[in-house]
């Protein structure tokens, strides 16, 4: 698999970190000594726990270089290191397992989630924000145009193996058995936007990364052309030229 594009990625810095900062701030009070950013990234979450937890150890995980890379340099003092987050364990308990925008990557959600709540401390929390999206217009069009081109042998597989977000009933099912509280939520972000180009943008580092990966650059070129076709009739520019992209995130804080 290709790696990430850090900057790509950046490039909507603030719009992908409102989540982040909306997470931390229900976060209940909490003195931790050692917290977890699984999914780290580019070190922008992992900075706001440096920030918001002042004397903390701050361990990030990721398995793309590049990103970690980028971290690294933002973030010196914290440790980062390169593993699937779906098989990271700490050596010993942490105080604060932080998921921003990442478990969505991962499959078997129940049983990730009981893993992570055993690797807490008492009174530990894991705290998680994952986009849930597959019914949203931009995602719906993604899959559309994978099986509706010469590239549909190829992109077929990668559109019916998306991974699944469960409910929130899923989500306290699989968290109350080893915690004190959970709460869930869930938040529609809307973002203005410049453009269908801008939202080819935004999930050109993440979204449409397993699709163009296996595509040749003469591919992608028209699987990209097809999809802005699609985003110009779906999305209804606003007086100021703005498209409105709908985000919904889904948010889970569970305290064992």
């Amino acid at each position: 698999m290709s790696d990430w594009n850090s900057e790509l990625y950046l490039k909507f810095e603030r719009e992908r970190g409102q989540a982040a900062r909306d997470l931390l701030s229900r976060i209940p009070p909490l003195a931790p000594r050692k917290i977890v950013d699984l999914g780290c990234g580019p070190g922008n979450s992992a900075a706001m726990l440096a920030l918001y937890f002042r004397g903390a150890e701050i361990f990030g995980v990721d398995t793309s270089e590049n990103m970690l890379a980028a971290a690294r340099q933002r973030l010196p003092a914290a440790h980062f290191i390169h593993q699937d987050l779906a098989v990271w364990a700490p050596a010993e308990p942490v105080d604060l397992i932080f998921a921003n925008a990442a478990l969505h990557f991962a499959p078997d959600h129940e049983k990730l989630l009981a893993r992570l709540m055993g690797f807490l401390s008492p009174g530990g929390v894991l705290a998680v924000q994952m986009p849930n999206v597959l019914q949203d217009a931009a995602h719906a069009l993604m899959r559309m145009v994978s099986v509706d081109g010469p590239w549909a042998d190829k992109l077929a597989p990668v559109a019916k193996s998306r991974a699944l977000i469960g409910s929130l009933d899923d989500y306290y099912a699989w968290t109350s058995p080893f915690a004190r509280m959970v709460e869930l939520w869930q938040t529609t972000y809307v973002h203005p936007l410049d453009g269908p180009e801008a939202i080819v943008d935004w999930f050109e580092g993440s979204a449409l990364r397993p699709f163009l990966e296996k595509l040749t650059e003469q591919e992608s070129a028209g699987f990209l052309a097809q999809y802005r076709r699609e985003l110009e009739m779906a999305y209804t520019p606003q007086d100021d030229g703005k498209v409105l992209l709908h985000y919904p995130r889904l948010f889970i804080m569970a305290q064992r």
